[in-house]
């Protein structure tokens, strides 16, 4: 069985929509195995098993509007860009969460720029939009 955080929420389509689709959501986190959850930018009492229970909580969120979502986790390091790029290249997306872990620590200036240009370069015509916790996707998306 696949972890549920990894891939398609609901019967996703890939390609181009069409008029009368479903909002389509992309969730960006890092991996939870690879978060450093001792850095103090991050909300306290955070670990990989929270992370992956608040990500099943957003996606519940998510789906309870009517959305669609899809996960994408990537690694902090140069794979993150081509990995978000080529998930923007197979769906297309109304909105872009971008996750507290990317963004929060200043230790990881880089990659949130990196995934931010990405994003725009990859999906001009997608929102983009911050959580603070991954339950909050939905709430964030919506803004």
């Amino acid at each position: 069985m696949r972890a549920p955080t990894e891939g398609r929420v609901t019967g996703a389509r890939s390609g181009v929509r069409g008029e009368g689709d479903m909002t389509r959501i992309l969730l960006v986190g890092l991996q939870p195995e690879v978060v450093d959850y001792s850095d103090p930018a991050l909300p306290p009492g955070m670990d990989a098993k929270k992370i992956r229970a608040g990500i099943e909580q957003g996606l519940k969120k998510i789906a309870d509007r009517g959305w669609q979502a899809d996960v994408c986790l990537i690694q902090p390091d140069t794979t993150a860009g081509p990995t978000v790029e080529r998930r923007l290249g197979a769906t297309t997306y109304d909105c872009v969460v971008i996750g507290g872990g990317v963004r929060l620590p200043p230790k990881n200036l880089f990659l949130f720029e990196t995934i931010v240009n990405t994003v725009h370069k990859a999906a001009p015509n997608a929102a983009i939009a911050f959580n603070t916790v991954p339950e909050d996707s939905a709430d964030a998306a919506a803004r």
